[in-house]
């Protein structure tokens, strides 16, 4: 069990759905108007068991402002990189949308 949690196999569930995916990874990249973070999940069946579909989801910081006058503080919204013209709240609302939009959950 403790070489699953830490091997980031991690199930993630959505409060008041059954919508479960395996987290792959999470990471946060880059510096000031750079800075992104990224979001890789496996998508599970109806059945539970874990697809090999992923969902790569990702959001970038967001910034104001051009040149010298550039602040960058907080974060845009998450979009799912198969459909980046959508976005979300948060990952967890991304992942849900892409493993259902996969016919999975």
């Amino acid at each position: 069990m403790k070489k699953l949690l830490s091997g980031l196999l991690v199930f993630a569930m959505c409060i008041g759905g059954a919508n479960a995916y395996q987290v792959l990874s999470s990471k946060e990249l880059g510096k000031g108007d750079a800075k992104n973070q990224n979001v890789v999940v496996k998508c599970t069946t109806d059945t539970g068991k874990v697809s090999n579909q992923t969902c790569s989801l990702r959001r970038y910081a967001k910034c104001t402002g051009t040149g010298t006058n550039k602040k960058c503080a907080g974060w845009q919204a998450w979009k799912d990189l198969r459909n980046p013209s959508k976005q979300y709240s948060d990952w967890k609302a991304a992942a849900a949308a892409c493993c259902r939009a996969k016919g999975l959950r």
